[in-house]
This record gives structure tokens, sequence and C-alpha cells, in this order.
């Protein structure tokens, strides 16, 4: 299954373009949101950075099988 089918899709019309100086609105967006709504949107944005889907990735486990000698 690809992976990258199932991402949210970034919408490159909206831009905009702003100095590093200008006051920002974000803070105030962010605290609009629940706590809730915050935490998902940073899950949102690890799964997009690093590209992988929780529910299909696990931990990687293995066993060895040890023999014990009779005395």
């Amino acid at each position: 299954m690809d992976t990258m089918a199932s991402m949210p899709k970034m919408d490159k019309t909206a831009f905009s373009v702003a100095s590093l100086f200008d006051e920002s609105d974000e803070k105030t967006y962010w605290l609009s949101k629940t706590p809730y709504e915050r935490l998902q949107a940073v899950e949102l944005m690890r799964q997009v950075i690093y590209g992988y889907k929780p529910a299909s990735i696990r931990l990687q486990r293995f066993f060895e099988v040890a023999q014990l000698k009779a005395s």
C-alpha cells in the first residue's frame, strides 16, 4: 500500500509571503484550538515529516532460543 497516497495534500494555492518581523496570528489561532486538536496537529506533522503510519509500524522484536546443556 502506498503510504504517500493516504497522506493529506497541501493546498499550494493558499500561499503568502511575510516578513519574520511582522506580527503573526498563529499564536491566537492555536490558542483557539483545544489541547486535543493541537495534539492531533502535532501528530499529523510528525507523520508527514517522518513518513510513517503509527498503525502499521511497530517496534522490532526478536527472540533468541537458548539450548541448555544437561549436566
